[in-house]
């Protein structure tokens, strides 16, 4: 049994039965445990009962839910499901429309058991590496509410019931913590692991991928950042210059709209054209 194959659950969808058992069974061979389902409705049915690492979902599927579509309700359901796409009709419109939902890969039929098998075991890692840093966030902002909650409690205890501003200053003290987990880029107030900025007292409600992508342009701001480096650094895939600009351009969109709702200036972030994105310097 493969390591990485350990434990992982894989959905297989496709309306055709002998690709599901083909799929299927290649991926058991090295350990994986596999679902399989006949179609988008099926698959969202089973997603909503049992957890998987990964979907691999055919995306003509008729006449009901398409795996585009499929890739669309996975993602607002569960953000750390990878989706893996196979077509035999490759087009780069629907790629890149893929893509742009959060699919992970992009494979063409017939496509051989290593090519498979590759593609499943790229995903299992990336879902893997979001649960880790989701869980690790988790741990974190838990820990420092447990912390003040418990230490508020213990200590003002100790304070007479008529030392009312000494509790006020004692619960700032401690809420201290809270407040410093808190990073401020220029206007904008971030909170880590919430996937939530802030203009002024105004909070914006950020997508995981919305928030990654402003997170690592203000990590590399000073340089303009290739679209390609987004999509790898950002997405966790490789795509060339040209499908990358396409992905990443809707996200930049969204993120500059939600920011100019807020009242922010939504030139925060700046297009170089040709070359990719930088942040204005108004955040420095």
């Amino acid at each position: 049994m493969d390591i990485a194959s350990e434990n992982a659950n894989v959905l297989v969808v496709d309306d055709e039965g002998a690709i599901r058992y083909s799929v299927s069974k290649t991926l058991q061979r090295v350990g994986y445990t596999v679902s399989e389902a006949s179609s988008g409705e099926e698959a969202m049915e089973i997603l909503t009962s049992q957890p998987f690492d990964v979907v691999l979902t055919d995306i003509r599927m008729p006449p009901g839910l398409d795996g585009v579509e499929l890739v669309r309700r996975i993602k607002e359901q569960s953000a750390d499901t990878i989706v893996i796409l196979m077509t035999g009709y490759p087009s780069l419109s629907t790629a890149v429309e893929a893509l742009r939902l959060g699919a992970h890969d992009y494979l063409i039929k017939p496509s051989s058991s290593q090519d498979i098998r590759q593609s499943v075991a790229k995903g299992v890692e990336r879902a893997r590496n979001l649960k880790r840093r989701r869980n690790l966030l988790d741990a974190i902002r838990s820990s420092v509410q447990e912390l003040s909650r418990t230490d508020i409690e213990t200590l003002a205890a100790n304070l007479s019931g008529d030392d009312f501003d000494d509790k006020l200053r004692l619960a700032d003290q401690i809420a201290e913590p809270i407040n410093n987990s808190v990073m401020t880029l220029g206007p904008l107030t971030i909170y880590p692991g919430r996937y939530q900025i802030a203009v002024g007292e105004r909070p914006i409600d950020l997508t995981p991928t919305e928030f990654d992508l402003l997170l690592y342009l203000a990590a590399h701001r000073g340089r303009v950042v290739s679209c390609h480096e987004l999509v790898r650094e950002v997405r966790g895939y490789g795509v060339d210059e040209t499908e990358a600009r396409e992905v990443i351009r809707p996200h930049v969109s969204n993120l500059r709209r939600k920011l100019k709702t807020a009242g922010q200036d939504a030139d925060i972030i700046v297009n170089v054209r040709g070359i990719g994105y930088r942040l204005s310097e108004t955040v420095d």
